[in-house]
């Protein structure tokens, strides 16, 4: 299989959707997230980046891609990596072995491929000690902000593609009775909520509001550059004051792309309801073990849908929850995507679609449990919550 070149729709091409396919016309009614999730690739793979070589980032994409069992999309990647005018040796060897025996020359790539089969496999192994082994390898942060970010973006780009492709094979739903989407409230930034009543707390998880801390240093807001302060604004209200994002923004073309597919995912009108979307959120969150996640969007969850019963069945134990058929279709769907998107098919969507759901529906539950292989990488990997002091 060639590689797509980089300038087309990649996940079009790979799924693949060619123009006037029921499900091509669905995707594109979200059309910040399909242009946002093409810009994120362009700013992540640039070969100007200031981060990892390109020939390192694209041997990173193809491992997260062969760990998962995403065959079209390691291929695209090994078709781009293979396009470099020249490889090294261990580069080469890398390509065609995931752990593959390096000298201690190349003590760096080493680091790279180790922290990528982390976070790909079991993100929430990825320590604080696992964090700082790249730097001990000679990588800077600007360099660990954009493997993370890539790593990431991969998990999210390969359960986008499989749930695509689920939504194609399902086939047209035109003889069922239109979804008729809950009439749309006044949107609200979830910044600016009211704080729901008295937060859950089972097995470690809660829903009261956490902190986070990065492990790395975070930029000096009076070090910033305009660019970074410009992308600090626009990706969220409190932006300026949290560790996280002043981490991210050591990247901030990446971060700009990336807080742009999320806002479209999780804000956009009509389509899966908002507290739905938080809902998958928080599924996604418990099934990868991020405390943090799981927090934010459960909280979010209760001040949308005002309950919290099914959060206390999620934290319980994530099969089964719910209130109802759709509720119980939704977090199993969530569950099936996050755990194993290689065997991600139509039958893992009947249940969402005798439930109600439309392709819309179905598409923005696909978005939400995606974007959030991404977020819980990042939150997992690089910082911790912190239970703010009473």
């Amino acid at each position: 299989m060639t590689s797509i070149p980089p300038a087309a729709d990649i996940v079009d091409a790979l799924v693949p959707l060619p123009a006037g396919d029921p499900t091509h016309a669905v995707r594109h009614r979200r059309d910040k997230v399909v242009a946002a999730t093409q810009g994120s690739d362009d700013a992540i793979f640039d070969p100007a980046l200031a981060g990892p070589s390109l020939a390192e980032r694209l041997l990173a994409a193809q491992l997260v891609a062969r760990l998962a069992g995403a065959t079209a999309l390691q291929a695209h990647y090994r078709g781009r990596l293979l396009a470099l005018p020249w490889l090294s040796a261990a580069q080469a060897a890398a390509l065609d072995d995931p752990a593959p025996r390096l000298s201690g020359a190349d003590a760096r790539l080493q680091a790279i491929l180790r922290f990528t089969r982390t976070l790909a496999e079991r993100p929430v192994e990825g320590d604080k000690a696992a964090l700082q082994r790249l730097p001990a390898a000679g990588l800077s942060t600007p360099e660990v902000i954009a493997l993370a970010q890539l790593i990431a973006y991969v998990s999210f780009q390969l359960r986008m593609i499989a749930g695509l492709q689920a939504i194609a094979a399902l086939g047209d739903d035109s003889g069922a009775a239109p979804a008729i989407d809950a009439p749309q409230q006044a949107f609200v930034h979830p910044a600016h909520l009211a704080r729901p009543g008295e937060p859950v707390r089972v097995n470690g998880y809660t829903s009261e509001t956490l902190d986070w801390k990065a492990w790395l240093p975070v930029l000096e807001l009076e070090q910033a550059t305009p660019q970074q302060l410009a992308v600090l604004d626009a990706s969220h209200p409190k932006a300026r004051s949290s560790d996280y994002y002043l981490l991210l923004v050591h990247q901030p073309r990446i971060l700009e792309q990336r807080s742009i597919v999320f806002n479209a995912i999780m804000y956009a009108p009509g389509g899966l309801s908002r507290a739905e979307r938080e809902l998958a959120s928080a599924v996604v969150s418990r099934v990868n073990g991020c405390v943090y996640c799981a927090s934010v969007h459960a909280q979010r969850f209760e001040q949308l849908a005002r309950r919290n019963d099914v959060i206390r069945q999620l934290f319980a134990e994530p099969r089964g929850a719910g209130t109802s058929a759709r509720e119980r279709a939704i977090v199993q769907a969530s569950i099936d995507l996050t755990l194993d998107p290689a065997q991600f098919g139509a039958a893992q969507l009947q249940p969402l679609r005798a439930a109600g759901l439309s392709p819309l529906e179905l598409l923005d539950l696909v978005h939400a449990v995606a974007i959030f292989a991404w977020a819980n990488r990042l939150m997992l990997n690089l910082g911790e919550p912190v239970v703010p002091a009473l």
